[in-house]
C-alpha cells in the first residue's frame, strides 16, 4: 500500500473500479435482453454502458486510482468490459435479429467486427498521446442503434460493418470526447445532446421522429468532421517536424 494513501482514497479507488466494472452486469442484461427478443431493452443498456464508459475514466483519473491501487490495471478492465459492451453484444443482437441476413453469410459478417475490435482493444497505440483512438474505435453498440432504429436491410447492415472494420486498420484519429481538447466544451454538450437523442428516439420506436433523427445524425456528422480535422491537423505537424 503506497504510504501516502488512506483507507478512504484506497476505498474510493475500488469503487470506482467497482463501478467500471458494473459494465459486466450490464452486459450479461444484454444477453438477456437479446435471448428474450427485446431489442428495446438491449439498446436502453448499451445507453447506459456508454454513460458508465464516458464517466468511469474520469472519475479514475479524479481518484488517482494508478496511486493509491497501482498493483489493479483498472484500463484492462475497462477494455474487458468495453469489448463485451461495444463490440460482443452489438453483433449478437444484429445477428439474432436478421439484421446481418441468414445462414453461414450472417455468422461470417458477425464475426468480422468482432476480430476487428480484438485487434483494436489490444494495439498498444490504440489511444494517442494528444487524447485520439487511432483507427475506428469499435462504436458497433452506436452502429446496432441506427441499425434498429433506421430498420436497415441486411445489405447496408453489411455494407456498414464491413466499412467500418477497414476502418479499425486506417491511422485515422476519431474524436476522444472527454479528453479530446479541441472544441472540448462543444463536443461535451453536443454528446450530450446526442445522448438525449438516443433515448428520445427509442421511446418514439418504430416510428422515430425526423427532427430528432436529424438532431442525432448532425452529432456523427460533426464527430467525423472534427475527427477528420484532427487527423489532417496530426498529419501537418508530423510533415512539418520531419
Amino acid at each position: 500500500m503506497p504510504a501516502e494513501s488512506s483507507y478512504r482514497h484506497i476505498v474510493a479507488a475500488w469503487l470506482v473500479h467497482a463501478y467500471t466494472a458494473s459494465g459486466v452486469v450490464l452486459a450479461f442484461l444484454m444477453f438477456v435482453a437479446v435471448m428474450e427478443g427485446d431489442t428495446v431493452r438491449a439498446l436502453w443498456l448499451f445507453l447506459v454502458a456508454m454513460l458508465v464508459d464516458g464517466t468511469d475514466g474520469m472519475l479514475a483519473r479524479w481518484v488517482q486510482v494508478k496511486r493509491h491501487v497501482p498493483w489493479f490495471d483498472g484500463a484492462l478492465l475497462d477494455n474487458i468490459v468495453d469489448y463485451i459492451t461495444y463490440a460482443f453484444m452489438p453483433v449478437l443482437l444484429l445477428w439474432s435479429t436478421g439484421h446481418l441476413g441468414d445462414g453461414t453469410s450472417a455468422t461470417v459478417l458477425a464475426v468480422v467486427p468482432l476480430l476487428a475490435s480484438a485487434y483494436q482493444f489490444c494495439r498498444v497505440d490504440a489511444k494517442t498521446e494528444d487524447h485520439l483512438f487511432l483507427g475506428f474505435p469499435s462504436y458497433w453498440n452506436i452502429a446496432a442503434f441506427y441499425v434498429v432504429v433506421l430498420d436497415l436491410r441486411p445489405a447496408a447492415v453489411a455494407a456498414v460493418l464491413l466499412v467500418c472494420a477497414v476502418l479499425v486498420f486506417v491511422p485515422v484519429g476519431y474524436v476522444y470526447p472527454s479528453r479530446t481538447t479541441l472544441l472540448q466544451r462543444t463536443t461535451l454538450a453536443l454528446t450530450c445532446l446526442w445522448l438525449v437523442s438516443y433515448g428520445v428516439l427509442l421511446v418514439q420506436l418504430p416510428d422515430p421522429s425526423r427532427v430528432w433523427l436529424a438532431i442525432s445524425v448532425a452529432y456523427v456528422v460533426y464527430y467525423v468532421g472534427l475527427s477528420l480535422h484532427l487527423t489532417m491537423r496530426r498529419s501537418r505537424a508530423v510533415r512539418a517536424g520531419a
